[in-house]
């Protein structure tokens, strides 16, 4: 999973998503020579971001299954990153669940269990109500203060392996790892 490239293709995703199945890129691609450099590694699905142009054609979201999961993927979370980060975390202290926080799950199909977004360049990689979350953050060239990221997902022993990999000095660094059973 790749998101945020803005026209930036980072040759180590080369080298990082070598042998995989799918990439799946979540907005701001910036150009088409991007999608081309990716669909060399492996078929593309990608999702329009607020900074790509209607030439791309890229859908706003698409929804689907891979292997026994069903993922919706879309550029912008219909709410803060860091709202969902903190409801993530009084999940852990406190399950019920406030009425925008149902409001935004309610903005999901019920059956999806991975929810896969960029747009703040920030990775993240939570779960909420039995829905994984998974920003790869920017695979883009360096902007702000924050890591350049992708993600990888591995189907594993019944379940799915979500990871989030550092690009930075290409040294393919976990930042953050979750795992989620299938069927439950």
């Amino acid at each position: 999973m790749v998101s945020d490239t803005h026209g930036f293709f980072d040759p180590a995703l080369r080298q990082i998503f070598a042998g995989v199945k799918e990439i799946l890129h979540a907005g701001d691609v910036g150009s088409p020579e991007v999608l081309d450099e990716l669909r060399l590694i492996a078929p593309v699905r990608a999702v329009k971001g607020n900074v790509d142009s209607a030439e791309l054609g890229l859908p706003l979201s698409l929804k689907g299954n891979i292997g026994l999961l069903q993922i919706e993927m879309l550029h912008i979370l219909p709410g803060l990153q860091s709202e969902l980060e903190g409801w993530a975390q009084s999940a852990l202290l406190q399950p019920r669940e406030s009425r925008k926080q149902q409001a935004f799950l309610r903005s999901f199909d019920p059956v999806t269990r991975l929810i896969i977004f960029g747009h703040s360049h920030e990775p993240c990689l939570v779960s909420l109500s039995r829905i994984a979350f998974f920003n790869p953050g920017s695979a883009g060239k360096k902007r702000f203060s924050l890591p350049r990221c992708c993600g990888l997902m591995n189907f594993v022993n019944g379940g799915v392996e979500l990871t989030i990999v550092a690009l930075e000095g290409y040294n393919r660094a976990v930042v953050k790892r979750m795992s989620l059973r299938l069927g439950e």
